[in-house]
Order: C-alpha cells, then sequence, then structure tokens
C-alpha cells in the first residue's frame, strides 16, 4: 500500500512530508526484505518474471517482409524458448523447414533472442508468399511446431444474440492467427468460477454461459495446449 497524490506528484519520487501518518511500506519474500515510502521505490522493488528461455521455442509471425539485398525476413515476438541465428526453424502449420541467417531487433544483429523480443529475422531460400501473419516458427529438432486437425477449448459466451449450437463458425484470433473454426461439438457446459461440469452435450450455449467445446479450424492452425505454452493457447 502506497499512499499518494498523483495531481500534486506528494510521495511520488520522493517521500511526502504531508502524511507524517505514514510510516513506509515492506516485502518480505524469499528473495529478501524490501522497504520504502514513495512509488518509485516500489516500482523498483518489483521482481521481473522469469522469462521462459527454457521451453522449446515458439515465435508466432506478425508479418513477413521482404528486404532488398537481404532477402525474406519474417517478424514476430518470441513467446517461448530461444532463437539463435544458425537455428534450423519450421514454420508451422505449412511446415516450411528453412535456417535463420541472421537476427536484428530494433536494426542491432543479436547472437540471441529471448522470450519478449520482437524480432526480425532473416531466412535462406524461402519467399515472402510462401509465409504469412499466423504462421509459428519453432526448432525444427526440439518439439517443432504442428498445424491442429481439431482442438478442445474452454469457451465462455460473453454476447451473443440467441443461441450456439454445433455446426456455428466463428473466428477465432489465436496468437497472431486470424481463423474461422467450427463447433463440431458442444461436449459440455462448465461452472465458469470452478470449472465444474453442470450439463454433459448441451444442444446449445447463451450468452453467460461457459462450455468445452471440440474446435476444428477451416484451414491449418497452429495453436498449442495452455498448460505448455500459454501465449498459443488462448
Amino acid at each position: 500500500f502506497v499512499p499518494l497524490s498523483g495531481w500534486y506528484g506528494d510521495n511520488m519520487l520522493e517521500p511526502s512530508t504531508k502524511m507524517p501518518w505514514f510510516k513506509g511500506w515492506q516485502v518480505e519474500r524469499k528473495e529478501g526484505k524490501a522497504e520504502g515510502k514513495c512509488l518509485i521505490e516500489a516500482l523498483d522493488a518489483i521482481l521481473p518474471p522469469a522469462r521462459p528461455t527454457d521451453k522449446d521455442l515458439r515465435l508466432p509471425l506478425q508479418d513477413v517482409y521482404k528486404i532488398g539485398d537481404i532477402g525474406t525476413v519474417p517478424v514476430g515476438r518470441v513467446e517461448t524458448g530461444v532463437l539463435k541465428p544458425g537455428t534450423i526453424v519450421v514454420f508451422a502449420p505449412a511446415n516450411i523447414t528453412t535456417e535463420v541467417k541472421s537476427v536484428e531487433m530494433h536494426h542491432e544483429a543479436l547472437s540471441e533472442a529471448v522470450p519478449g523480443d520482437n524480432v526480425g529475422f532473416n531466412v535462406k531460400n524461402v519467399s515472402v508468399k510462401e509465409l504469412r501473419r499466423g504462421y509459428v516458427a519453432g526448432d525444427s529438432k526440439n518439439n517443432p511446431p504442428k498445424g491442429a486437425a481439431d482442438f478442445t477449448a474452454q469457451v465462455i459466451v460473453l454476447n451473443h444474440p440467441g443461441q450456439i449450437s454445433n455446426g456455428y463458425t466463428p473466428v477465432l484470433d489465436c496468437h497472431t492467427a486470424h481463423i474461422a473454426c467450427k463447433f463440431a461439438e458442444i461436449k459440455e457446459k462448465v461452472d465458469r468460477r470452478s470449472g465444474k461440469s453442470t450439463e454433459e452435450n448441451p444442444k446449445s450455449i447463451k450468452s453467460g454461459d461457459a462450455a468445452i467445446v471440440n474446435l476444428v479450424p477451416s484451414k491449418p492452425l497452429c495453436v498449442e495446449a495452455f498448460q505448455e505454452f500459454p501465449p498459443l493457447g488462448r
């Protein structure tokens, strides 16, 4: 808890003299004890989250460019794993394999890109027309990404006029992909908070309902289990 006034700038960058009742904040954790009085100290005390570098590489493409003298440059954010020049990557779901020649971020060459980095990387012998937004790059030798013929998802209907039943085909946004997916089978209705099943094989679902649904993409789509790769499973 940090009392402050953004309007007057009290207790933001340096301790305020106008709140003698406030003795400061403190937090104890296994990394050690942190304490202070003002907002900037509280922000400095936040520990950065661990980056999932130990997982296999997943990099959803945001765009693909053709740059003169360099060639084809896919662009995207590393979600998990590490991307290095020389890696043999595969692009799912098209299953195109190629070598990464170089990796750049903000026009600077990188020896490796880690989760959170927005990078462009130059690939050999692949044309711009073969790659597109929504494809996912991964290491061809370590658990490469693949297209999914179908997948099971938890769906929450926030606002929808009328009922939704099997056969309904909305457009799904998963990571950078944007693909129509068909409700092949509504398996069960579940409680939104607890996730417990409330009805097996319902005929339809409506606004406010949550359900476990088997979805079939209309075009190849790369999607992963939320437990393994959260950014590619929501």
